[in-house]
């Protein structure tokens, strides 16, 4: 679920227009710099860098505003449309070297004081509510068929992993994408494809939600825990791996007829509650 940037979701559950305010205890930048990048389009990076520093290069508004609020796409409702054009530069250092919080266990650190950033320097109010959107709902492709050929129940035991990641030490296993055919616990994208293990249908609801650009819920009624390498084409024939990443496979299916033809489930157009934020107000920063 950024990466290109791994878009990170986040249940929302409060309603009503209440601006958000950074609290005095959460995490700041001791120093920081904000300079718009008036070069051609091109990628955007965002980095953590060891000793507390974050580093963003030629990154959209909106796209920090979605990392540093764990928000998908479709999350973030409002604002003008330079947000989504202009790029900035950033360089900013926390005090001392803050570890990254385990996905779901907590807001990390470094996504708290970008949080502040962007209120300091954007003068970024948002609030955040529930609103019917469209979405999809993950259901079997058939009712009552059965999973297809690359959808299987989990045999890994992801028990000493999440023990770890509650501890907050490093999970067991080496670092980067899963070897194939390899034991695996957790969620790997690449483009064009999809890894997804020991995790229940409502994580790959969630999976599917940054893909799919709109949320996702799941409605399979599939028990267990389950294992997948999903195989589709990425969008626009290429993807967001950047110039090193693999060419798209000119033969793979879209990502929707992949999920029926791999997985025997389907994407089915619906609606429903969505918990979004709101951008109120924001301002062009002052460059440095």
């Amino acid at each position: 679920m950024c990466p290109h940037i791994r878009n990170l979701i986040v249940g929302l559950c409060v309603t009503g227009a209440v601006s958000i305010a950074v609290a005095q205890q959460d995490p700041t930048f001791e120093v920081a710099t904000v300079k718009r990048n008036t070069s051609a389009p091109g990628n955007s990076l965002l980095r953590r860098m060891p000793g507390g520093r974050l580093t963003a290069t030629n990154m959209p508004v909106r796209l920090m505003i979605t990392f540093a609020y764990q928000l998908a796409q479709y999350q973030l409702v409002g604002g003008p449309s330079w947000i989504t054009g202009d790029g900035y530069d950033i360089v900013a250092k926390m005090e001392g070297d803050p570890a990254p919080v385990a996905p779901g266990t907590g807001t990390d650190p470094m996504q708290l004081a970008l949080r502040g950033l962007l209120a300091e320097r954007f003068k970024l109010k948002v609030h955040r509510e529930t609103r019917e959107m469209d979405i999809f709902a993950l259901v079997m492709a058939k009712p009552g068929g059965a999973p297809g050929p690359s959808l299987k129940l989990s045999t890994a035991d992801c028990a000493a992993q999440a023990a770890a990641a509650r501890r907050g030490g490093p999970p067991p296993g080496p670092p980067g994408p899963p070897a194939p055919g390899a034991p695996f616990c957790g969620i790997f994208g690449g483009p064009g494809r999809l890894r997804f293990g020991g995790l229940p249908a409502s994580q790959m609801a969630q999976a599917f939600s940054g893909q799919s650009g709109r949320m996702v819920v799941d409605r399979t009624g599939l028990p267990g825990s389950w294992d997948f390498e999903l195989n589709f084409a990425p969008e626009g024939r290429g993807g967001p791996g950047g110039p090193d990443a693999p060419a798209a496979d000119p033969n793979a299916p879209s990502f929707f007829t992949a999920i029926q033809e791999q997985l025997g489930l389907k994407l089915e157009p619906t609606k429903g509650p969505v918990e979004v934020l709101v951008i109120d107000s924001i301002e062009h920063p002052t460059d440095d």
